[in-house]
């Protein structure tokens, strides 16, 4: 589901349990709400809300977490690659082809996470085939090194792509995780709770409804921004591409 979606339906839910909790208070009898009642209603929202805090926090730690660590992984991938890059033109020609593919793995990456465009006309089949670094290390198996140097060096850009693979992998197997649903289900039940005794012992005025209004759409934007930022290639909150368009450039100038 789309976060933002998510967070306009959950914005709709917290401020309709508002608007239920005053439309119920208007049917029921006086004595449901009395000033004991009341004391005891408050102490059961009290711990809800405790309860609602800690999760809420929790699952914002961790989709910033999440976002963070996908940025991290961005900026060591391209600077492994820029590395592969020039440790195969430290080797000689014959890393021509290899180098070229590099070039288009970078622009598949752009084309697939970005919907990058620019101005190659080349066919990118390396991101139909989610093959990542691999093609590149076949090509580099493939050297025959004349001398210790271009052995050395054939030996570490096996190692670097060897890097840039286990990231790509990595990434590949954490990519579809996402938010823990049934936690954020249960923290959205909470909240309805919440908003629902707040409209139940709030006075019906405009200023209480325009303040349960503004309240609603502020948690929802939060569960909209948890969302967002667990999917960092997707939504509104997404990793730039910055860093990846300047390796490209980096490329295609050497």
């Amino acid at each position: 589901m789309s976060s933002l979606i998510l967070g306009g339906t959950v914005f709709l839910c917290l401020f309709g349990a508002a608007m239920f909790g005053m439309w119920l208070k208007s049917r029921l009898p006086d004595h449901h709400l009395s000033a004991e009642s009341k004391d005891a209603i408050r102490l059961a929202t009290a711990v809800v809300g405790t309860l609602s805090a800690l999760a809420l926090g929790l699952l914002i730690a961790s989709a910033k977490s999440t976002y963070d660590s996908a940025e991290t992984e961005l900026k060591t991938s391209v600077g492994r690659v820029l590395l592969l890059d020039r440790v195969m033109a430290h080797y000689g020609p014959d890393t021509d082809a290899a180098r070229n593919l590099l070039r288009q793995l970078v622009l598949a990456r752009l084309k697939q996470g970005w919907g990058y465009a620019g101005n190659d006309e080349v066919a990118i089949d390396i991101a139909i085939d989610n093959t990542g670094i691999e093609p590149v290390q076949d090509l580099l198996r493939s050297l025959s090194p004349a001398t210790d140097a271009q052995r050395w060096l054939q030996s570490r850009a096996l190692e670097v792509s060897g890097q840039i693979a286990e990231a790509h992998w990595m990434l590949v197997e954490t990519g579809s995780e996402g938010l823990p649903w049934a936690f954020l289900a249960i923290l959205v039940f909470w909240l309805v709770l919440l908003f629902a005794t707040f409209g139940l012992l709030a006075p019906g005025n405009p200023t209480v409804v325009a303040t349960l209004l503004v309240c609603s759409l502020s948690v929802a934007g939060a569960v909209f921004l948890i969302v967002d930022m667990a999917y960092p290639y997707l939504g509104l909150v997404y990793v730039s591409d910055a860093p990846l368009r300047e390796a490209l450039d980096e490329l295609e100038r050497k």
